[in-house]
């Protein structure tokens, strides 16, 4: 063989070999972990969960094709929260969906290099999971949930459907900074369990011409008929975080579209499997917003729901 045929063949074969670690990679079916807030078999939780996977389909990835997914449901419970992060982690996924804070700050507890994207988290940088929403310069990146101004529109709803209200509760998990920051000014129940709801509920609405405002937690997603039960009993106009509150029967749910989040997360998902890192993908707000309306919840606390406010809604229930 002439030299420089040898070296001519000998490059070919250099210039082949990447392609073909390249197709093995490709072609390596990828893990990916979801911890949920909710339990595992939560209706809602798997519409979410479906809308994850129906975005990651259009971008090429397939269950049982090249993708896997390990999904946990720690159903608020903290211990569980703890035990699935480890599980997940032990797992050695390419990349988790984490869905609220706490499933955020179980997985960094049990993996500060697991890449992690979160959803439905209220405040990332106050609640330390990310150093800057531009940079967020750890292992996890995301989609918030809500901006603080968030708040008022809640408060602005509640007077629209029901403007005898005077007096407005609001109900949150005590140990939430995010709560805090949103509704520092307001009356607060703070739940730590069912009983500590239901009294603190029946309590405020002793007193006429009483309203609620229900934050985002935990301890909410997880009893939304309870809660919604517990308004309609005691005759208390409610504003939710949520169109799952409004499923449940409460009266009017006003937050970002979960579904287009998860969806969103397929994207951030994508990137990182194609080797982009975490730190450098920038938490996004929320885009798309959604009212929704439940007038049969209306008509059993006596409210009538003003045509303009019917007119903006995304959704009303009949």
């Amino acid at each position: 063989m002439k030299r420089r045929d040898f070296i001519a063949g000998l490059g070919g074969a250099a210039a082949a070999w990447p392609v073909g670690a390249v197709a093995q990679q490709a072609d390596r079916v990828r893990r990916i972990g979801v911890l949920m807030n909710l339990a595992h078999d939560d209706a809602e939780g798997k519409n979410r969960l479906a809308a994850f996977r129906d975005a990651l389909q259009e971008l090429g990835w397939a269950v049982g094709r090249n993708i896997s997914i390990e999904t946990r449901g720690a159903g608020g419970d903290p211990a569980k929260y703890r035990q699935y992060a480890a599980e997940l982690v032990g797992l050695a996924p390419d990349v988790v969906l984490a869905i609220t804070t706490a499933s955020v700050l179980a997985l960094q507890q049990a993996s500060r290099t697991l890449p992690l994207v979160f959803v439905q988290v209220i405040d990332p940088v106050g609640s330390g999971l990310v150093a800057s929403l531009a940079r967020p310069g750890g292992n996890a990146t995301g989609f918030t949930s809500f901006e603080y101004a968030t708040s008022a529109k809640w408060l602005e709803l509640l007077k629209e459907v029901a403007p005898q209200v005077t007096r407005v509760a609001v109900l949150r998990t005590s140990t939430a900074s995010a709560g805090i920051g949103q509704f520092a000014a307001v009356q607060t129940v703070a739940p730590r369990d069912v009983t500590e709801v239901e009294q603190g509920i029946a309590a405020f609405a002793r007193d006429p011409y009483g309203g609620l405002i229900v934050t985002a937690s935990g301890f909410g997603a997880n009893h939304p008929q309870l809660i919604a039960a517990l308004a309609v009993r005691h005759r208390l106009p409610a504003v939710y975080p949520s169109r799952h509150y409004v499923n449940a029967g409460g009266l009017i749910g006003y937050g970002p579209n979960e579904n287009d989040q998860h969806r969103q997360a397929a994207s951030y998902v994508d990137r990182i499997l194609k080797g982009e890192m975490p730190a450098k993908l920038p938490v996004q707000a929320p885009t798309k917003f959604e009212l929704v309306i439940n007038l049969k919840t209306a008509k059993s606390l006596g409210l009538t729901a003003p045509p303009t406010l019917l007119a903006r809604a995304d959704e009303v229930i009949e």
